[in-house]
C-alpha cells in the first residue's frame, strides 16, 4: 500500500508518493479549487518493485497513475546500455525513495542500483509556485544517463479547449511514432507551433490541440525554457519552466482520446511537457546510436537542475515567463 504525503500552503496543495518513484500525484490550486495534473483510466499498482526495473511499457504503465514522475537514468524504451539493463523510463520513475519532510519541503533521496549515482530532490512551495531542485552526483565512477521529468497535465486543466504557448524555436516529431490519431509527419521538423502534418505541404497548429490526438514530439532551441497551457475560458493555467543548460529538450506528448487499445481505451486526456537531457526519446542505447545528447556525470562533480510549476488564473494569452517561473501577462 502506497503511503502518500501532503504538502500545502495557502495557495497550493500537492500529494507525493515516495514509494513509487517519488511521483507527484496531484497539484491543486486551493483558491480556484482546480487540479492540473492528469490521471489515467485504470487503477495503478502501488506495490514497489524490487529490483526497480521493468521490461516494457506495459509493466511500467501498471504503476503509472498519471501525475509527475522523474525519468532517470533512462527515458523511453528498456535497453541494455554499456552492459547494464535499464528498464522502461528508468529506475527512478518507479523505485522507492527515502523521504524527509517538514512544513516547508519534501526531500527525496536515492542511491541508484543501475548506475553509480545518488540524487537528492527538494520539493518546495512558494505561493502559487512549486519548485523542484535536484542534485545528482556520481559515486566512484562516471555514469552516462538520460535525465528528465514526466509531468502529465490533465484533470480540470483539460476540462475545455486549451492554448499551448512556448518560447521554443525548434520542433521535431518522433520518426518512429505514427498512431492512427497522429496528424503529424513522422520525423518532421519545423518551428513551433505550426508543424509539418501528414497532408502534403500543409502545417498543423499544435498550440490549439484538437481531439482525438496522439503524438510524440519534441521542443528545442530555448532561451529561458518555458511552456504554458491555458484553458481558453481562463479558468486555470500552468507555466512550466526549467534550466535548459541541463534540460535542452522538452518532450511534448499528447494522448487526447486517440488510443483505443488497452489500457488507454480512448478515455485518456493527457498532455505531457517533459524537460529532458536527450532526444530521441527511445532509450539510452538508441539515443547513443543515433548521436543524441547524453549527460555524463563524473565523480566529484555535482549537477543541479531546477524545474518550476506555477498554477494561476489567466487573463488572456501569456506574454512570457519570468526567470523565477511566473507568467508575464
Amino acid at each position: 500500500m502506497s503511503a502518500v504525503v501532503l504538502l500545502e500552503n495557502d495557495q497550493l496543495r500537492i500529494v507525493v508518493d515516495p514509494m513509487v518513484g517519488g511521483t507527484i500525484r496531484s497539484v491543486e490550486h486551493r483558491g480556484l479549487g482546480l487540479s492540473v495534473l492528469g490521471k489515467v483510466p485504470w487503477k495503478a499498482e502501488t506495490t514497489p518493485l524490487d529490483p526497480a526495473t521493468v521490461t516494457d511499457e506495459r509493466v511500467w504503465l501498471s504503476r503509472y497513475s498519471g501525475g509527475w514522475p522523474i525519468l532517470f537514468p533512462n527515458g523511453g524504451d528498456a535497453c541494455t546500455f554499456h552492459g547494464v539493463f535499464h528498464g522502461f523510463h528508468g529506475e527512478a520513475s518507479i523505485a522507492p525513495w527515502d523521504m524527509q519532510m517538514d512544513d516547508r519541503a519534501i526531500t527525496l533521496r536515492r542511491r541508484f542500483q543501475t548506475v553509480p549515482v545518488e540524487m537528492e530532490r527538494e520539493i518546495t512551495l512558494d505561493g502559487d509556485l512549486l519548485s523542484i531542485r535536484e542534485t545528482a552526483r556520481a559515486i566512484g565512477a562516471e555514469a552516462t544517463v538520460m535525465w528528465g521529468h514526466h509531468p502529465s497535465f490533465g484533470s480540470d486543466l483539460l476540462d475545455g479547449p486549451v492554448e499551448i504557448q512556448s518560447n521554443a524555436r525548434g520542433f521535431m516529431s518522433d520518426d518512429n511514432y505514427d498512431a492512427p490519431a497522429n496528424p503529424l509527419r513522422p520525423g518532421g521538423k519545423g518551428r513551433w507551433p505550426m508543424v509539418p502534418s501528414k497532408t502534403k505541404n500543409a502545417l498543423f497548429d499544435l498550440s490549439r490541440p484538437r481531439e482525438p490526438l496522439s503524438a510524440m514530439t519534441c521542443l528545442a532551441d530555448f532561451t529561458g525554457a518555458w511552456v504554458t497551457i491555458r484553458r481558453l475560458d481562463n479558468a486555470v493555467g500552468i507555466a512550466l519552466s526549467w534550466d535548459e543548460a541541463v534540460f535542452p529538450y522538452a518532450w511534448l506528448w499528447f494522448e487526447l482520446g486517440g488510443i483505443t487499445d488497452e489500457p488507454w481505451k480512448g478515455q485518456t486526456r493527457l498532455i505531457g511537457v517533459e524537460p529532458n537531457t536527450t532526444w530521441p526519446a527511445n532509450g539510452l542505447a538508441e539515443a547513443e546510436e543515433r548521436g543524441g545528447h547524453l549527460l555524463t556525470l563524473r565523480p566529484g562533480r555535482e549537477v543541479t537542475a531546477s524545474v518550476r510549476l506555477q498554477v494561476f488564473k489567466p487573463n488572456g494569452a501569456v506574454r512570457g515567463v519570468n526567470p523565477d517561473g511566473r507568467v508575464i501577462g
